[in-house]
Formats: C-alpha cells, sequence, structure tokens
C-alpha cells in the first residue's frame, strides 16, 4: 500500500510540476508586459517564480509523503542512501512520474490560451544527438551536485535554499537552452515527447532518459565519497 501511494503521489506532483513549470513562460511574458519591463529584466520575474514554485511543491511533496517529480532526482537521493526508496519501489515510481507528465503536458495544452501555445513545446535537441546527450550529463550532474549540496548539506532555512535553488536551475536552463532546452528531467522530457509522437526515438532514450540519468548517479556517488553518511552506531 505504501507503494502504491509513494507511486500516486508522484503522478499527482509530476502532473501539477508540468502544468505550472510549462506556463512559466507565459507568466513571465504577461507579468512583464503589465508592468513594462523586457529583455533581460525579465529572468528575474521567472526566477521569482520559481522560487515560489520550489517552496510550494515542497510543502505539497511533503504532503504526500515525500513525492518527487524527477526521476534522476529520486534516482539521485537513493545513490546517496537520503531516500528510504528500493529498486522495487524506483520501477513503479519512475512511470508513475511518465504518466504524470503525459496528463500535465496534456492538460496545459487543452486550457492554454492560443496567444501563448507557442511557447510550449518541451525540451527538443538543437544540436546532433551526442552534443546533446553530453550536454543532458553534464547539466544533471551540475543540477544534481548543486540539489544534494543545498538540500543535504546547505543552509537550514527553507528560503535560503529555495533561493539557492531556483539560481542554480536558472542558471543551467540558461546555458542549455541552446542544446537540449535544456531537460534534466526525463519524465519533464517523456511528456512533451508523447504529446508530440517523439516518445519511442532513439533521441528520447539516449538524450532524455540515459544522459540524465548517467550524470545524475555520477553526482550522487562523487557526493556520497565526498561527504559519506555518518557510520551506524550498532546497539548493544
Amino acid at each position: 500500500m505504501g507503494l502504491v501511494k509513494a507511486a500516486v503521489g508522484d503522478g499527482v506532483l509530476t502532473f501539477l510540476w508540468v502544468v505550472c513549470a510549462s506556463c512559466l513562460g507565459a507568466a513571465t511574458s504577461a507579468i512583464a508586459k503589465a508592468i513594462g519591463i523586457q529583455g533581460m529584466a525579465s529572468l528575474f520575474i521567472t526566477m521569482s517564480l520559481v522560487f515560489i514554485l520550489l517552496f510550494i511543491f515542497g510543502v505539497i511533496a511533503t504532503a504526500l509523503g515525500g513525492a518527487s517529480f524527477n526521476p534522476t532526482g529520486t534516482a539521485a537521493f537513493y545513490a546517496v542512501g537520503a531516500s528510504g526508496d528500493s529498486l522495487i519501489s524506483a520501477a513503479v515510481r519512475f512511470p508513475a512520474q511518465a504518466i504524470g507528465a503525459v496528463g500535465g503536458a496534456l492538460a496545459v495544452l487543452e486550457f492554454m490560451p492560443s496567444k501563448y501555445k507557442h511557447m510550449l513545446g518541451g525540451p527538443s535537441l538543437k544540436v546532433d544527438m551526442n552534443t546533446g546527450a553530453m550536454a543532458e550529463t553534464i547539466l544533471s550532474f551540475t543540477s544534481t551536485m548543486c540539489v544534494l549540496y543545498i538540500i543535504l548539506r546547505g543552509p537550514k532555512s527553507m528560503i535560503m535554499k529555495n533561493g539557492l535553488l531556483s539560481m542554480s536551475m536558472m542558471t543551467l536552463v540558461f546555458f542549455g537552452r541552446g542544446y537540449t532546452g535544456p531537460s534534466m528531467n526525463p519524465a519533464n522530457a517523456f511528456g512533451w515527447a508523447y504529446v508530440n509522437n517523439r516518445h519511442n526515438t532513439w533521441e528520447q532514450l539516449y538524450v532524455y532518459w540515459i544522459s540524465p540519468f548517467v550524470g545524475a548517479i555520477s553526482a550522487s556517488w562523487i557526493f556520497r565519497f565526498l561527504f559519506p553518511p555518518p557510520p551506524k552506531v550498532k546497539s548493544a
């Protein structure tokens, strides 16, 4: 029952994340137009929205018993020994996250106003496949290292944690946008690939699934080497 609850929580959270994250571009555009700013200044609006989203989703994830909207995040915390997952639970949670992402992509396409629909579509490959795979590996490695350090070793203040996570996420998106979108989240990439009928391609598997997992797991191993968990005290 606990495993089913975790899978349902992941599916719901991923659905909500894909819906909200896909609206960031439209929301930024609408707010920037309303207050009369443009260009690079609009990045501050996006970062503020990401900060708010991360805070809200942190609360929702806790309420759902530790749900996650990113398969690489689930794998990374398992690899460093910071979660109660097993290989079996991961095998159930990953498909639930992918299904939630598909539902989120379909939902946002349905209700998004026509004038903003051109901002939707999810991550897409803008370079050759091997370069894209390398980019996703490096981006996911860096993202995972940042997340693990901020969550497990960073400041205790939730506001500070969210601020650091927002800045690191926006920085990686800025540098990765000319390569793969970027994604750094296989479930999100799969959701949009499914909508666009690209979910069963080698590109989707290689660039948006294998590469992020290689980057995330590699980062987890290095993080665990640098910051080993405290030894367990044997009971008498």
